[in-house]
């Protein structure tokens, strides 16, 4: 179990520019099975998620053509549809999340998919139902195999036929899944409280290039008129939202002064003004973002005086991925805050480690936690810490990183599948992290 020593107290200074974003890395790169033509995306993080999505899909028969490191040619010319069947591709795509939206375009395109359970992080229950009964109103038949814990899902002879359907939750990845399944469905497809994010709407964007016929880009009602084909394309993905929100939260605890580049504003939604709540120096500077944090930040109280809460909610809502960032950025800050993790009832379970490191927080039930900050810096001691997830692992970074003293965190394999090299990163920037290679 690799691990990383940092040394904590060090502040940051120069200039970070964001990497592409994972989520919507995930989604496209799954949308290239739709075409037999070549499609290319560039601006691709290197990360542990998006490596075992490209090579899945190469198992698959997919043709992958490094252009750089960040830009890869894809070409879905002559699939191997009978590998879906094996023990191989079973294995490979229960151990990544993202292999769950390979089940639109295959059914889409070949009329069958299997889906094993997918892995990715442990937050606590991640329903696939919407997956599930979204590509079932588009005609699709589900049978499950109780030795193999996987799901087979085919289409009938004559092809998916669009539907109107109310989503039960606005799901980001059942929308992508839903979406990339109706695009060739026989007739109209009414989707009504789709996911809006930002990442949603670069899909479908992608897709229109590729020859799809998408109506209500941006909004929660979606209409997909289907079409026999789709062709190839470029694609360039947008920077990562939660790799912005981490850094602001890294020079924030650490009193840094701090540039992000080329972070996408128009894109981050929520995220300026949630760290504008808690008081962190945020200026915007064109598409760049400076932190300059000398002084201790405080959290706003609401207009009449009661304690600021901070909760996550469907875009343009703040993304639940931030909620750990927030929480830790709150224990050195002045005032108090109340953090509601609504989506996931295990993402707050991470405050045990931070209480060992003297944060004064009470962890309500699993979804609150009250967080009373000590308004002062490297008010947090070192500790030894265990990575749950990408979030909880990069909220622990950054505690260590504006702790007193040298932390220890393990299991960072969680860390690397949602921030590329951030170990040799951070320390360009004047942070002293090793990475323990185990």
């Amino acid at each position: 179990m690799s691990s990383f020593i940092v040394e904590g107290g060090h502040s940051l200074h120069g200039e970070i520019t964001i990497k592409g974003a994972k989520n919507e890395a995930l989604e496209v790169i799954c949308a290239t099975l739709l075409t037999p033509e070549k499609v290319v995306i560039s601006n691709l993080p290197q990360i542990s998620d998006v490596r075992n999505l490209i090579d899945l899909l190469a198992e698959m028969g997919v043709k992958v053509r490094y252009i750089t490191p960040s830009e890869v040619e894809f070409q879905a010319d002559s699939i191997d549809i009978g590998y879906i069947h094996t023990e191989q591709y079973r294995k490979k795509a229960s151990s990544l999340r993202g292999s769950v939206m390979v089940m639109g375009p295959l059914v889409a395109r070949f009329g069958v998919a299997v889906m094993p359970r997918p892995g990715g992080d442990k937050i606590g229950r991640r329903r696939l139902d919407t997956h599930f009964e979204g590509i079932q109103r588009l005609g699709a038949e589900f049978s499950y195999d109780r030795e193999s814990h996987t799901y087979n899902i085919s289409a009938p002879a004559e092809g998916l036929k669009g539907c109107y359907m109310l989503l039960d939750e606005a799901s980001v990845t059942g929308t992508a899944n839903i979406v990339m399944g109706a695009v060739f469905a026989h007739g109209e497809t009414t989707v009504y409280n789709a996911a809006c994010e930002p990442y949603i709407q670069q899909l479908c964007r992608m897709l229109v290039r590729m020859g799809a016929r998408i109506d209500g880009i941006g909004s929660n009602l979606l209409r997909i008129n289907g079409v026999e084909s789709l062709g190839g394309t470029t694609h360039k993905l947008l920077p990562d939202m939660i790799e912005v929100g981490s850094f602001v939260g890294m020079a924030a605890m650490t009193g840094s002064n701090l540039l992000l580049k080329d972070v996408g504003i128009g894109d981050l939604g929520m995220l300026p003004s949630a760290f504008g709540r808690l008081g962190v120096n945020l200026m915007v500077e064109g598409d760049d973002i400076r932190v300059n944090q000398h002084e201790i930040y405080e959290i706003d109280e609401f207009i009449d005086g009661s304690i600021m809460t901070v909760a996550d909610a469907p875009w343009p809502g703040l993304s639940p991925d931030l909620l750990s960032i927030l929480l830790v950025v709150a224990t050195q800050a002045r005032g108090s805050l109340i953090i509601h993790q609504k989506m996931f009832e295990s993402r707050l379970f991470f405050v045990d480690k931070l209480l060992d490191m003297g944060a004064r927080v009470i962890l309500c039930d699993p979804h609150r936690a009250v967080v009373i900050g000590a308004g002062k810096f490297h008010c947090l001691r070192a500790t030894d810490m265990v990575s749950p997830d990408i979030r909880a692992g990069i909220a622990m970074l950054i505690a260590a990183m504006g702790a007193r003293g040298t932390s220890r965190i393990q299991n960072i394999n969680q860390i690397d599948r949602g921030y590329e090299n951030i170990d040799r990163r951070l320390n360009k920037l004047g942070a002293k992290i090793i990475r323990i290679e185990e």
